[in-house]
């Protein structure tokens, strides 16, 4: 064999080796992640915030020198709140934009629809900002939750209803699959707690005048001291406009998601309204997570109000960067999920877990009030 021979075959080696080692989403200088979101071009006001948030914590971690040397980009692609196209995205993500993993969608339909595309390619889902049990139950080795699940939520508010005297409770959710989950989780907390779920409450797409007026008679007539619910804030608002308007004598409470839109819309009926959040508040400096939030996020977008939902992105971005760094200069997908099988993060006064059978996340949940100034206050 010549030497010009060998030299061919020595380079052809090389190339094969490098393309076996080469990682989707991995350069030397930077790391790709893909993002399916909920912008509804921009009209989506939680979504928008979110990702304010995390583009706030990815610019400083790059700002310092990125991870391991390697900068975070985001590749961002709305959902518009369907499902199909947030799949489509996750999809896109993998195959086309190449991305090292998926992170960080909204919205429970949207964030299972992902976690489908990501199951079937085998690639791993980090920080789903969505409270929907199927993301963990049955367990998904590759579904990684920060924020804590609904089912939290859902017992703060029930307890608390129970410390201030409330027995008879009714449930307002989607009427579907992940609806009927909620339920399931519900009755079961109703239980524990020794309170009774009086009525419960489902609501499809589109429902018509008549329709609303019903389930507010069958909150009436039910008893229920407390509402509370999961799903659609739209709909929602006008079961509480029209429970108001009929002098219908019971209280309202809500989980975070579309909290702030819903007393914003409601306005004064709103005062009084208690609301689960998953983040600490991020007006107040009481966490340290939050003064660190308010002086990156003030910087970032100066001008622009604080938010539970920038708070929510800014804290999941930052579990994000712990997550790759965790996994080690030589990242691989293997290597990520070998290094989320036993792994626990420190956000700044939070603590996330995860390991080989529970994504646990965090198990954060704080409960707010909505003020005469129509402010929330926890």
């Amino acid at each position: 064999m010549s030497r010009l021979h060998r030299a061919v075959c020595l380079l052809l080696a090389l190339l094969v080796a490098s393309q076996a080692r080469a990682v989707d989403g991995v350069t030397p200088n930077q790391i790709l992640i893909g993002q399916s979101i909920t912008l509804q071009g921009g009209k989506n006001d939680y979504g928008t915030a979110v990702l304010a948030g995390v583009q706030t914590y990815l610019s400083t971690v790059n700002a310092r020198g990125g991870v391991g040397g390697r900068q975070v980009l985001l590749k961002t692609r709305d959902d518009d709140n369907k499902l199909d196209v947030a799949q489509a995205n996750a999809r896109t993500l993998i195959e086309q934009d190449k991305v090292f993993i998926l992170f960080g969608s909204i919205e429970g339909g949207p964030s299972a629809a992902v976690m489908a595309a990501a199951n079937a390619l085998k690639v791993p889902f980090f920080g789903p900002m969505a409270g929907a049990p199927g993301l963990r139950r049955p367990f998904q080795p590759l579904v990684f939750p920060v924020r804590a699940e609904h089912r939290e939520e859902f017992r703060a508010l029930i307890g608390q209803a129970r410390s201030l005297g409330a027995r008879k409770l009714a449930f307002f959710r989607a009427d579907s699959e992940g609806g009927a989950a909620h339920l399931a989780n519900v009755r079961l907390i109703c239980k524990e707690l020794g309170v009774d779920l009086v009525a419960d409450l489902p609501f499809k797409a589109g429902m018509t005048d008549a329709q609303m007026d019903q389930l507010a008679a069958q909150v009436q007539q039910s008893g229920a001291q407390m509402v509370f619910n999961h799903g659609s804030i739209d709909v929602y608002e006008t079961l509480i406009r029209k429970a108001h308007a009929k002098g219908i004598k019971t209280t309202f409470y809500g989980v975070n998601s579309g909290s702030t839109q819903l007393a914003r819309h409601l306005g004064p009926l709103a005062h009084g309204m208690i609301f689960s959040q998953v983040v600490p508040s991020p007006w107040e400096r009481k966490t340290a997570i939050t003064r660190e939030y308010q002086s990156d996020f003030a910087r970032a977008f100066p001008g622009q109000e604080f938010s539970y939902g920038s708070l929510e992105g800014y804290i999941t971005a930052k579990a994000l960067v712990l997550a790759l760094r965790q996994a080690g200069p030589n990242l691989s997908r293997e290597g990520f999920l070998d290094a989320m099988a036993n792994a626990r993060f420190d956000l700044n006064g939070l603590t996330a877990s995860y390991t080989s059978d529970e994504h646990r996340g965090l198990d954060f949940v704080d409960l707010s009030i909505v003020t005469r100034e129509s402010k929330f206050r926890h």
